[in-house]
């Protein structure tokens, strides 16, 4: 029952993020993903086979942490009218879609567990949604090429020096890898989650593991 009602909050969390990404490169000048039919909310447009199904269901067998991808959406850089600006923009727009729907839930599940403490399942979908978003957000501003932290961190760095750190975008699954293998990726994201997590669990006024 649990993994039912996860996926398809993963699957809508994951190509928001996308369609974010997206919608915010057609703004700032770059039509690609319009194009190629990306900016829209069908999940056959933005499932992964690998990233959206079957690695969340391995993790859900293994009662391992959830997690999970879409299909990256297409951006052309070159045609952004703003540059690097337009960059940290359209790569900071997939983790805020991510922080505001988490946000959202928040304060849908505080009214909720206010008003109709009795729909458990409601409930139960509200915190799965905060859950999720929150590990999306955390994950993606991680500043580790090719995540989106990245590209914002080096909007922020000298042109040269920036040129040289996302050079690394081509080493980037591997680097992931050894951060993760290693576990220092969970230690970079664990206290960030955490600190947020209880700041809204104590908000809510639910403890940790009700739902």
């Amino acid at each position: 029952m649990d993994f039912i009602l996860f996926l398809p909050i993963l699957i809508f969390s994951v190509i928001a993020h996308e369609f974010a990404h997206g919608y915010a490169a057609f703004r700032c000048g770059d039509d690609t993903a319009y194009l190629l039919g990306r900016l829209n909310f069908n999940p056959l447009k933005h499932i992964d086979l690998m990233g959206t199904v079957i690695v969340p269901l391995v993790l859900f067998m293994l009662n391992a942490p959830l997690f999970g991808w879409a299909k990256p959406v297409p951006v052309n850089y070159y045609r952004l009218r703003g540059g690097r600006k337009d960059i940290a923009y359209v790569s900071f727009a997939g983790p805020l879609t991510n922080i505001l729907l988490m946000l959202a839930a928040v304060l849908i599940f505080k009214f909720t567990i206010t008003f109709a403490p009795g729909s458990l399942i409601a409930l139960k979908l509200l915190f799965y949604t905060i859950m999720i978003n929150l590990v999306l957000a955390v994950v993606n501003l991680v500043p580790v090429p090719p995540l989106d932290g990245s590209k914002i961190l080096a909007y922020f760095l000298p042109q040269q020096a920036a040129a040289k750190y996302l050079s690394l975008e081509r080493y980037g699954f591997l680097i992931l890898m050894v951060l993760v293998v290693t576990g220092i990726f969970g230690r970079i994201i664990t206290p960030a989650f955490n600190f947020i997590f209880s700041l809204i669990i104590n908000f809510i006024g639910v403890p940790y593991g009700a739902y």
